[in-house]
């Protein structure tokens, strides 16, 4: 038995969908469920946050949002009419980006993931009537209310629909073609609304890989990528680091720390960039509970992947 082998029974056990390996550009390993998981879409959960990063900073670079430190009351002013809530129109897009706008949430905690926005009628309201814990900028902690003001952003800032935008400005550039992205209340879910095919998963990954550009072509501004995998802020060792809507780690592999960056949803979705080896994995599953299993595939296989 090979150590491939052997990774593609862990695989089948783990209740993996779907997982791609490329390395320079080549695939080197796959592994689908069945022909269904090869070729449908799959809600790809809160990696669909990584995306909507890719589309702020495509508007960064049209011109459409002037600075990241744009403060969102030039949004959502309608909503921030109290005195109580005039404290929220400071919190910048950058303070969207990292997760540190000061708001109290507790999705990693006593919500188990589910905030009480997934139920709203009014998800903009939502994400912003609960008071503040701490001044904005100190501490990252996970709201997905963050990343959907942020698509709300980009749809007042464009004047199109968020997946219209993407479609222009992404997607097509990139060949891709099918794709899905939910919405409520006219908003497309920047946090957790987006369904890919593990094949164009992939290619957003290379586009990351090679810092924006998609056959030699700029699509993402290169110094974009760069601001968006640095890592700022550490919440959640056992996660990673967290920069614009991306996570950050290290990788051990011959008793050397390899960087690498990862965007991530929940129940197991993973697209994994390790520069260092011109690694892209993708990982589709239906780990309810061990949303970090791939991850831990991943982290035990790495050194054979790097060698393929």
């Amino acid at each position: 038995m090979t150590e491939y082998d052997a990774l593609q029974k862990k695989l089948q056990r783990g209740q993996i969908k779907a997982c791609i390996i490329q390395r320079r550009d080549e695939v080197t390993f796959e592994y689908y469920r069945n022909k269904k998981a090869e070729n449908a879409l799959h809600h790809i959960h809160s990696c669909s946050k990584s995306i909507t990063s890719m589309l702020i900073g495509i508007c960064m670079d049209e011109g459409l949002i002037p600075s990241i430190h744009t403060p969102i009351g030039e949004y959502f002013g309608k909503y921030l009419t109290t005195e109580k809530e005039k404290e929220k129109a400071d919190i910048t897009i950058y303070n969207l980006l990292t997760m540190t706008s000061g708001i109290d949430w507790r999705e990693f905690g006593e919500w188990n993931y589910w905030s009480p926005m997934e139920f709203s009628n009014d998800i903009i309201k939502s994400a912003l009537e609960r008071d503040m814990a701490e001044p904005p900028g100190l501490t990252m902690n996970y709201n997905s209310g963050s990343s959907n003001l942020l698509s709300a952003i980009v749809q007042i800032a464009s004047g199109m629909k968020t997946a219209d935008f993407a479609k222009k400005y992404l997607f097509e550039p990139m060949g891709i073609e099918d794709f899905h992205w939910y919405e409520k209340q006219g908003i497309n879910l920047g946090a957790n609304g987006l369904k890919l095919r593990p094949h164009d998963m992939v290619k957003l990954g290379t586009l990351y890989l090679h810092e924006g550009q998609w056959n030699g072509k700029p699509v993402v501004p290169p110094e974009w990528v760069r601001e968006s995998i640095k890592p700022r802020f550490m919440t959640y060792e056992a996660i990673g680091a967290y920069g614009y809507q991306w996570w950050s780690s290290e990788l051990s592999a011959a008793g050397s720390a390899v960087p690498f960056y990862f965007a991530m949803g929940l129940f197991g979705q993973f697209i994994i960039v390790v520069p260092s080896s011109e690694i892209v994995a993708v990982f589709l599953s239906e780990n309810y509970g061990e949303t970090m299993k791939p991850m831990d595939y991943f982290r035990e296989y790495f050194s054979e992947f790097a060698q393929l």
